[in-house]
């Protein structure tokens, strides 16, 4: 989750823009969390207290407003008991990576990635891409290679994660590709970052989903993240921070065997 916050912050002064050089600072001044991370602290709130995502979803984006939210969700935020409206955007496969930590099974993963999407984003296109990032994962946290994870992937939801993508494209599906693409292409995190943006658009949320995958992989860089927790609030540190506990604890339960990779 550390990697999809982090890769938030990094992306959110390029959002809209066309190709970004390769060379980019990670870290600037204008750079800040937007509704990605208030969304994937939301749904890890809820995973870990009960499952609440609509209301969890609702209540730390009231905390947290203008922080670059669709309208259309934000219609939902501030409508009490508005029911889900159909979105097959790019929000639900960004918000999940905490379900790929704390799930315990495959049946769990799926069941709780289709509960976050569906209280917003129930169109068929935006749970499938939820589940497809919460499976890479989960998989890649048991020790599964990037090939393997790649190969499952196309298997279960023919993704082509082959063909480079760039420019700005909100639908799940093709956010979800591109961003698995350049994730399990990568040796290391920051590659992953690099590559994913390398083709501007939705910046923001493409290094979101790209670096939770990257940071299941290969692993958080202490640098990058000490930089980027310097752009979060109090309370976001205190909910990552009790999130790694129990994240922790629910990784030696599924694979005891295999603690060296937490």
């Amino acid at each position: 989750m550390l990697g999809a916050i982090a890769g938030d912050i990094i992306g959110s002064r390029f959002e809209g823009l066309g190709a970004v050089s390769e060379g980019f600072d990670f870290f600037h001044p204008s750079s800040t969390f937007t509704d990605d991370t208030v969304c994937v602290l939301a749904v890890a709130e809820a995973a870990m207290d009960g499952f609440d995502f609509n209301g969890n979803l609702r209540q730390m984006a009231r905390r947290y407003p203008m922080r670059g939210y669709g309208e259309r969700f934000w219609k939902w935020v501030t409508a009490e008991g508005a029911p889900a409206y159909g979105n097959f955007g790019n929000g639900a496969p960004m918000r999940v990576a905490p379900i790929g930590w704390l799930a315990r099974s495959e049946s769990e993963l799926f069941s709780l990635s289709d509960a976050q999407a569906a209280v917003t984003h129930d169109h068929p296109e935006a749970m499938a891409a939820s589940r497809a990032v919460a499976l890479a994962i989960f998989l890649a946290r048991a020790g599964h290679s990037p090939n393997q994870i790649k190969n499952r992937i196309t298997s279960d939801f023919g993704y082509d994660l082959d063909r480079e993508r760039s420019g700005f494209d909100l639908r799940a599906g093709e956010t979800t590709m591109r961003a698995l693409r350049s994730a399990l292409n990568a040796d290391c995190y920051e590659t992953a970052i690099r590559d994913v943006m390398r083709g501007g658009g939705d910046t923001d949320t493409l290094s979101c989903i790209a670096g939770g995958v990257a940071e299941a992989l290969h692993g958080m860089p202490a640098e990058i993240w000490d930089a980027a927790r310097e752009y979060l609030p109090v309370e976001f540190i205190h909910f990552v921070h009790r999130f790694q506990l129990t994240r922790t604890m629910e990784f030696q339960t599924k694979f005891p065997s295999s603690s060296s990779l937490v």
